[in-house]
């Protein structure tokens, strides 16, 4: 009964109800075997995952004398099935952000593009003009969101470019000083070498991960404390898995960028969730939860790894990986030039599904002068064109997701009826559709959803001033 005793001991809280209950449970009812999963306390405090199989020995009365069977660590699957279990929920709610955010965008580009209308009217002016102002405004907002979720979602069309991280922080660090108050120091331990750490990605967003770490901290820092802002360079050789990385790193150069608070720490269960939409160790309800979780998606798109290591009273320490590239050249001068024209008197032909965004699109075109032919899909495009084979189109802006013909194959059929045909793809998100590579190609180009008047008017000149 004493080993009995220590065992039910040494099972975890949330397991032992369940486990002894089914152990009575085969017991009483006169089965001769019992399966069952559970964690064990080992020595040193930690908890293992067992499979134990056991054979229940009675005796002649059908009485349960002694369990006889072996153990099995199944730590390892365990973890791995949990880490599957995370990707796949992860995985699901970027999907269902990323739908979500395409269609907001579409409904923020209308609003946007009429706003603009109304305030370019020379009758709105005063209280009428400042309320379209603000409508605009909380369209902007919201579009920061809906960001978020497509950062999320690994969908959001980044920007990025080769920078420097030691400088990002740099600019950053009077900010952060003005952020965190005054009973939390920060310090910076940057790398310095004759090689600079460059990385290529999004500034803006590298910018916004940084600050929503910084916060973070100083959350967790309540009576005052110290941020630590550290950069450093990583080689993997093989398959590494640093401590708190979610994924392995691929074999190359990387740039490391940590933050390093003196918090309240976390505990495993709460590390094991930290990346995980909604999810959140602020209990005052003012955290969306979607911080990490934003900045996560946004790590993952740019090819690096966001990982954490913490304990409960011992503070924090979120370390993000990314690929170190070349330093790009210095920049050539370039002889000032007149200032282009956003009208013009080509032929655009749009093709949106979306019938608000179309009809902006159509009446911003016209009203900068363009000559424009609209069609709601692809189908409906061919036909048109069909009808009038004369017909010259300078310009095709299309959606990249539509019914029955998508915006990619409709601008390849295009281009082949039409080679010097210059393509705009639109979207709320990069679509798989949408290959990288595709942005480099002469004659196509790109705009993101929610766009305002003057955004397309300016990639649409930017498009027909392309020599092909």
């Amino acid at each position: 009964m004493a080993g009995i005793g220590f065992w039910q001991k040494q099972l975890h809280d949330e397991d032992r109800p369940r486990t002894i209950s089914s152990i009575r449970e085969a017991l009483g009812n006169g089965a001769e075997r019992w399966c069952g999963e559970y964690r064990f306390r080992t020595a040193d405090g930690s908890y293992l995952h067992l499979l134990e199989r056991a054979r229940i020995v009675r005796n002649e009365n059908g009485d349960a004398v002694r369990f006889v069977g072996s153990m099995m660590d199944i730590t390892a699957r365990k973890q791995l099935q949990d880490q599957v279990v995370r990707s796949q929920k992860m995985e699901a709610f970027g999907q269902l952000a990323g739908g979500v955010a395409h269609d907001f965008n579409n409904f923020l580009t209308t609003i946007l593009g009429y706003s603009d209308l109304l305030l370019h009217e020379s009758g709105v002016k005063g209280s009428t003009a400042q309320h379209i102002g603000e409508i605009r405004a909380a369209a902007q907002r919201a579009s920061n969101l809906t960001s978020q979720l497509l950062a999320f979602s690994r969908k959001h069309p980044l920007e990025p470019r080769v920078v420097e991280v030691n400088s990002i922080i740099t600019n950053l660090e009077r900010s952060l000083l003005r952020l965190l108050g005054e009973n939390i120091t920060v310090e910076c331990h940057l790398q310095r070498s004759a090689n600079p750490t460059h990385i290529k990605a999004d500034p803006g967003q590298l910018t916004q991960i940084i600050l929503n770490l910084a916060v973070n901290a100083r959350d967790a820092m309540p009576q005052g404390g110290r941020l630590t802002l550290g950069t450093g360079t990583f080689r993997v050789e093989g398959d590494a898995h640093p401590c708190g990385c979610p994924e392995r790193l691929a074999p190359g150069d990387y740039v490391m960028l940590s933050v390093t608070d003196t918090g309240v720490g976390m505990t495993e269960e709460a590390k094991e969730h930290v990346f995980e939409p909604f999810f959140t160790t602020k209990a005052d309800g003012n955290s969306s939860g979607l911080g990490l979780a934003t900045s996560y998606g946004i790590v993952r798109q740019s090819g690096g790894q966001m990982c954490v290591t913490s304990e409960p009273g011992r503070g924090t320490m979120i370390t993000i990986y990314l690929p170190r590239v070349a330093a790009p050249p210095a920049p050539s001068y370039k002889k000032p030039g007149s200032k282009k024209l956003l009208t013009g008197s080509e032929t655009i032909l749009v093709v949106e599904d979306d019938v608000a965004v179309r009809h902006i699109s159509v009446r911003v075109l016209r009203s900068l002068g363009y000559d424009v032919v609209e069609a709601a899909s692809g189908d409906d495009a061919q036909r048109l064109i069909s009808l009038d084979e004369n017909k010259k189109i300078d310009l095709l802006l299309s959606d990249l997701v539509m019914p029955l013909m998508g915006g990619r194959d409709f601008a390849e059929w295009m281009t082949n009826v039409s080679p010097s045909t210059k393509v705009i793809f639109i979207s709320g998100y990069l679509d798989q559709a949408f290959q990288a590579t595709d942005q480099g190609d002469i004659g196509m180009f790109f705009l993101p959803k929610p766009f305002d008047p003057e955004q397309l008017a300016q990639k649409v000149r930017e498009a027909l001033d392309t020599r092909s």
